[in-house]
């Protein structure tokens, strides 16, 4: 990389003097032009950029709606309407937000798995995982407010099912759910408050984003051997190789969302949505969006009680638990080895909690009966088997595979010396920053 400048040098004197009272562009420079990034970085480490570009898009979208919604509960859903057939280009911003919210998604299921496959969140990035973990958090939090505000059937009994389980939470339970509610059930005190929730999380996505981002650049990027850099040439400038790669895939994920905004824009929604909302007629079956479905059949799975928990708060302890486990997995993943690519045993554990993954999202848009439960009852179980025994086991058992010696090793597919780093050896030191 010797070829590429790493500091930013301005050559104007109008450059020279900004620069020496607000070095943005010396940090712009430094982060994101000669930051240095592993040579070996496939397509999956593009979704973070992908990610990015989702967040600006949905506030950019969001922003626009809001000026034409009325978060009141006798006029939300015809505002939503009046969007759609009067506003100028109403129905592709509604429609942009609405599957953006599913393709945002997407990409962070896909940018999840691919931490938990390479182990991007072993020591020294334990911060950005769990930065990661709260963005998740506020994802879903954002993303169910925004689904109460089109005031449809499901909006509205989606609202009043997780309002009511709040309940069950000991001391607090029923303190949230008032404060949720706004009165004695979901009505137009709730839409006002998930209105102004829905708006002010995005910005506070952006600043934890902001951190994620530093906490990144301390350590530098993970790569798909989990061999940290050792030498200017596992390098390369960010830009413009990882740029190049970055927009490249961002702009084959956008014509897979624009298919879904032109050609299926309501595929991931639900037809009684496009009900108004009636507290008198409770719909046959109630389902949030697809991207709760796991969660969701985990809370329905606990149909028992447990000591002194009833099965209500029991639901509710593992709903909430299943997203928590992940913020452990630093700790639960005793495997000195990073990459999964060199631990055949764990390979085989990671697709079988992937598949659980799946089959628990289809669970939880079945019925909550017959053999439905014990499927789900089981599934729930291996979800947090796998997290809280199989990860911290398989670390003392597990004979991993020979690491490459470097990264650049790794590219040419060459080995200087036999077998390769053990196991183990392949720890990073603290970075300089």
């Amino acid at each position: 990389m010797s070829q590429h400048p790493t500091t930013y040098v301005p050559k104007s004197a109008f450059g020279k003097w900004f620069e020496s009272r607000l070095p943005i562009a010396g940090l712009v420079h430094s982060s994101f032009i000669a930051f240095p990034v592993p040579r070996n970085l496939n397509y999956f480490w593009t979704f973070g950029a992908i990610l990015a570009f989702m967040l600006v898009s949905q506030i950019a979208t969001g922003v626009f709606l809001a000026m034409f919604y009325t978060p009141n509960a006798s006029l939300a859903f015809q505002s939503v309407e009046h969007i759609m057939r009067d506003v100028h280009y109403g129905w592709l911003l509604r429609y942009l937000h609405a599957n953006g919210a599913s393709m945002f998604f997407v990409a962070v299921y896909i940018h999840i798995f691919r931490g938990l496959y390479y182990g991007s969140y072993k020591a020294p990035r334990e911060v950005l995982w769990i930065l990661g973990v709260i963005i998740y958090g506020l994802m879903m939090a954002t993303a169910f407010m925004g689904y109460v505000l089109p005031w449809g059937q499901m909006s509205f009994w989606g609202a009043t099912v997780i309002t009511n389980i709040l309940a069950a939470i000991p001391v607090v339970g029923d303190t949230i759910q008032s404060l949720l509610w706004g009165g004695y059930s979901v009505g137009n005190p709730t839409l006002n408050r998930f209105f102004s929730i829905h708006y002010l999380l995005p910005f506070m996505i952006v600043g934890v984003v902001a951190l994620h981002i530093w906490a990144l650049h301390v350590p530098g990027q993970n790569n798909p051997t989990g061999v940290p850099i050792k030498s200017g040439k596992d390098a390369v400038p960010f830009t413009p190789y990882a740029t190049i790669k970055d927009v490249f895939a961002t702009v084959v994920f956008l014509i897979f969302f624009a298919y879904f905004v032109f050609y299926i824009p309501n595929f991931m929604g639900h037809a009684d949505n496009y009900v108004p909302a009636n507290p008198s007629v409770t719909p046959a079956h109630i389902v949030p969006e697809w991207y709760f479905l796991p969660f969701y059949a985990i809370l329905r799975g606990i149909t028992f009680d447990i000591l002194f928990i009833n099965s209500k708060l029991g639901g509710v302890i593992a709903m909430f638990a299943a997203i928590a486990v992940l913020a452990f997995v630093p700790w639960l993943d005793t495997s000195r080895v990073r990459s999964t690519a060199y631990r055949p045993l764990y390979k085989q554990f990671f697709w079988i909690l992937v598949a659980d993954t799946i089959l628990l999202g289809w669970l939880g848009a079945k019925p909550a009966e017959g053999w439905y439960v014990i499927v789900t009852q089981v599934a729930t179980a291996y979800y947090f088997i796998h997290f809280l025994i199989i990860l911290p086991v398989l670390g003392f058992v597990e004979r991993p595979l020979p690491l490459p010696n470097s990264i650049l090793e790794s590219v040419l597919g060459t080995k200087k010396s036999g077998a390769g780093m053990p196991a183990g050896a392949n720890a990073e030191p603290q970075s300089k920053g």
